[in-house]
């Protein structure tokens, strides 16, 4: 049987998830409950955010950490730390206050000016030599800089005119590219500003400027800058291995980076696109690269970066070097540097950037593109917090400003997969990926909505996790809510704790082996970069809903192919441990010479490549034209469909793994190759109503379904090649494949009988009685009363949070206690976490609908006691506290039993 089944049946598996633990400065004894709890919340690591706390890499920081790493040792668990005492990752705990002018964070900016012949265009000094102020947004006021560093170097960088009618020459191919038809004004520059007389005809003035003083975190690190990033090793990695380097590798697993950004633009705005009249990240490495990409003229040609009315193809080839240089010096800078320092000391590094709304791909609050930013990583990062992923929220759009935009088709068809992706074909992550999950939910989150967003990723491939958070701070913390523990007044702790074993377990089978996916959905950075294009999550989209599933890959496994060990072979494209049989390429405009001269190998070696909606234009860094002709013939060589076409076509060909009957667009599976030779495959049901139906996956290994809640097997419904399944929305089913079956032995310890609800109905000796009382003053029950189900606790008590116990009997004869009968109790909805005792010994927690318990081991011929405990959300306890940020909606959270409670005796049940 599958080694790791028999890990996780004999509570032998490993742990993947390290919550953050935020850092106040709390006391001594906090900090040593604090470790108790995430403990025993099955939970053998924390990752140390010290972005709450007073003195970090201080005195009491240093004195905190002892005490934590003193917990740690003791539980024999590990800890993580969060790399800088202020968010995001750069700050460098600000030592850049007292770094050199040079080594501080910089933007170019464009200023225009129209003017007609016969004017005298005159500008003054102060406006010649300095972009536009920075004006911070209402965002940028609350939480950006107060204060921030003024700085006396900015510059003109070039200075330049173009006749008006040179800008409606905009057609593909124009015989002149914005230098030569661009008149140089520098020579027209005095001490005073400059003044010039404008030549017959409508001009177009470019000034742009070099400066420090733009964006909203001015005493941050240069990302593109080498220098500037080792700023952040000096000023907080180098402390922490000066106090702890012979843990580092053993106590310590290593540091974080939360959401580094290049930083230009406005704080979390999502449109930080070419084209815009904002700044944009700046350099002098970055300056010196784009010399040798664009030539002496690259001031110039700059301009193209603002300007939309010009040729396309050169816009596209001076953005394309632009966004390359840019995410390349990232990579080596910051990524790699800081991956690397971690490396040689004998720890990981891991973390995340912003992805949301596809700002993965985008300068400002993040690094330009996904796969470049976190090149450096030990694992792959994503983060889900503040109400991203929703159940149902495929399709789910709004843009209401910052904090409330949302794009439901990035959320639930690419997010997850960025990150599993990224796992799967780059080397150095080994198969890890890492989500940032739970965060800024609000307290109306609990371990139901908690259970789908596991689910939810879990079945994308992330393997490990971070909760947000861990809060030691004195309740109720209004700091982005929920709070796992907060103190014993969250009522759902010990429910949460089952979640996080639940998650440990499935964790374990979807690591140290390789995803199968047979199809590779070729990454939009560049495309967006460059021109028009399709988002990645658009045919990503199709393949999850008809249950194919794919990886997100960049362009860069073509150019580079020995760092992602890139093999074309006869029907097979390798990157890495991944084996793709088809390539589908959304609509771009532009692509890069390397992957136009794969997609050509590809279709050549037996490789589909399935282009959407229409061939690229052009190639956005290929100066040869007779070069750039034949790739693009070559590309015409592959297919060519319409999106609503895709799936059909890829069905004809036989590119899907498995197939259900009937079709459900919310079912979704993943399936994961162990390393001992068995299979795994994982499937979730993310609608509103139970999925019964068959599956065709065509495995001759013998096959079990794994229970990874209840932590057992029960023998499948398979015979050989289709696979029948009953799937309940929240609850996941694992099809565990392996050449070898069970001893008899081992199917005596570990296999359990499906718990249905079903049978002859029995009933309860009378009503029920119903009682209450907060999570704090658990188990101190008041308020009893007689009651009627379903229960309206939510209306009749709106603001109360806590344990709701309902308490009844029922009896059973001599006859219904006989051997091989079954007694089952069905709770058909509660609001949230449920417990059930029987004759006061409990018969476990369940979170999610319905719940379902197999009591006949704790039932007694005669009286038996019931006892249900059903733990709500704090969000109505929670709503007379204010939100520092949004304000907060009216309670919707139901408590206690919202449903029946049910009682079933079976004979024959099997």
């Amino acid at each position: 049987m599958n080694r790791k089944i028999k890990k996780l049946l004999t509570n032998q598996g490993g742990n993947y998830i390290f919550p953050f633990f935020w850092q106040h400065g709390e006391e001594e004894a906090v900090l040593r409950e604090y470790m108790k709890v995430i403990d025993e919340s099955n939970i053998k690591a924390v990752c140390v955010e010290s972005r709450p706390h007073p003195d970090f890499c201080g005195p009491k920081w240093w004195a905190d950490m002892d005490v934590i790493l003193d917990e740690a040792r003791k539980r024999g668990m590990k800890v993580w730390i969060l790399d800088d005492s202020h968010f995001p990752t750069g700050y460098a705990n600000g030592a850049m206050a007292e770094q050199p002018d040079e080594l501080c964070r910089q933007s170019v900016s464009c200023r225009t000016y129209r003017c007609s012949g016969g004017e005298t265009l005159c500008i003054g000094k102060e406006e010649l030599f300095h972009p536009d102020p920075f004006q911070p947004t209402q965002i940028e006021s609350y939480i950006g800089e107060k204060e921030p560093r003024h700085f006396d170097d900015d510059r003109l960088l070039r200075l330049f005119a173009v006749p008006f009618a040179a800008q409606a020459d905009s057609g593909r191919g124009s015989a002149k590219s914005l230098a030569e038809k661009s008149i140089d004004l520098s020579g027209y520059i005095t001490e005073n500003g400059i003044s010039w007389k404008v030549p017959e005809g409508i001009w177009k003035v470019y000034a742009l400027h070099i400066s420090r003083n733009l964006g909203y975190h001015r005493s941050y690190i240069n990302m593109m800058d080498s220098a500037s990033c080792r700023v952040l090793i000096d000023a907080v990695y180098e402390p922490h291995y000066a106090h702890y380097g012979e843990e580092f590798g053993k106590t310590i697993a290593g540091f974080f980076s939360d959401e580094p950004e290049l930083g230009n633009g406005h704080l979390y705005a999502t449109d930080v696109v070419f084209g815009k009249d904002m700044d944009f990240p700046w350099s002098a490495p970055l300056e010196d690269a784009l010399k040798e990409a664009l030539g002496v003229d690259y001031g110039i040609k700059l301009a193209l970066l603002w300007e939309e009315d010009a040729d396309p193809e050169e816009k596209a080839g001076i953005r394309y070097a632009y966004m390359d240089a840019i995410t390349r010096l990232v990579k080596k800078s910051f990524s790699e540097q800081l991956g690397s320092w971690c490396r040689e000391h004998g720890a990981e590094y891991i973390g995340h950037l912003i992805e949301d709304n596809n700002m993965h791909a985008r300068t400002g609050s993040s690094l330009g593109h996904y796969f470049r930013g976190l090149s450096g990583q030990d694992m792959s990062g994503i983060d889900d917090i503040g109400g991203q992923v929703l159940p149902q929220g495929e399709d789910l759009n709004y843009d209401d400003g910052v904090f409330s935009k949302r794009i439901g088709e990035f959320y639930h068809y690419m997010l997850g997969k960025l990150g599993s992706s990224s796992a799967a074909i780059e080397p150095l992550k080994k198969g890890n990926s890492m989500c940032e999950i739970f965060g800024a939910y609000g307290w109306s989150e609990g371990v139901r909505l908690e259970k789908y967003l596991v689910d939810h990723f879990l079945v994308r491939g992330i393997n490990h996790y971070v909760p947000h958070a861990f809060s030691p701070m004195a309740f109720p913390d209004p700091d982005c809510p929920p709070h796992f523990y907060a103190h014993g007044n969250n009522p759902q702790y010990r429910h949460f704790g089952c979640l996080m074993a639940y998650t440990n377990r499935v964790c374990e089978l979807i690591a140290h082996g390789r995803h199968v996916a047979e199809i590779a959905v070729l990454y939009h950075g560049e495309g967006e970069w460059t021109g028009k294009c399709m988002f990645s999550h658009k045919p990503a989209h199709l393949l999850a809903d008809a249950q194919m599933d794919y990886d997100l890959i960049p362009q860069d496994v073509f150019a580079d192919r020995d760092g992602y060990k890139t093999v074309l072979e006869k029907g097979v494209l390798r990157v890495n441990t991944q084996e793709y049989r088809v390539l589908i390429v959304p609509y771009m405009e532009y692509v890069t010479q390397a992957f136009a001269r794969a997609a050509g190998e590809l279709e050549v070696m037996g490789i589909p490549v399935f282009f959407l909606e229409g061939y690229p234009a052009g190639l956005c860094d290929c100066a040869d034209k007779e070069e750039e002709k034949k790739l693009l013939a070559g590309m015409h060589g592959c297919r060519l469909v319409k999106t609503e076409q895709l799936i059909p076509a890829l069905k004809e060909l036989d590119f899907a793994d498995i197939f259900i009957q009937p079709a459900d667009d919310r079912l979704r599976y993943y399936h994961y190759e162990q390393e001992d030779g068995s299979a795994v495959y994982l499937f979730v049901n993310e609608g509103t109503e139970g999925y019964r139906g068959r599956i065709a996956i065509g495995d001759p290994r013998r096959c079990y379904l794994y229970h990874a809640w209840e932590n057992c097997l029960e023998r499948a419904d398979y015979d050989g090649s289709v696979l029948t399944v009953e799937v309940e929305p929240l609850k996941s089913l694992i099809a565990v494949f392996d050449k070898e079956g069970l001893t008899q032995e081992e199917e005596d310890a570990w296999l359990c009988r499906p718990v249905k609800a079903d049978g002859e109905k029995l009933v309860f000796a009378g009503g029920w009685e119903r009682s209450i009382c907060r999570s704090i003053d658990y188990p101190d029950f008041k308020d009893g009363r007689k009651i009627t189900l379903p229960d309206r606790l939510a209306e009749e008590k709106p603001e109360f949070s806590g344990f709701v116990r309902y308490e009844n009997e029922f009896i059973l004869s001599k006859g219904q206690m006989a051997e091989g009968g079954r007694i089952v109790l069905a709770v058909t909805d509660a609001w949230e976490g449920v417990e059930l005792f029987v004759n006061k010994s409990s018969a476990g927690i369940q979170i999610a609908p319905p719940f379902l318990y197999d009591i006949t081991g704790l039932c007694r011929e005669g009286e038996n006691e019931v006892m249900i405990e059903v733990a709500t959300t704090l969000e109505r306890e929670m709503a007379k506290v204010p939100d520092p940020i949004r304000p907060k909606p009216e309670p919707a959270a139901l408590s206690g039993i919202t449903g029946e409670v049910r009682l079933y005796y079976d004979l024959t049940m099997d």
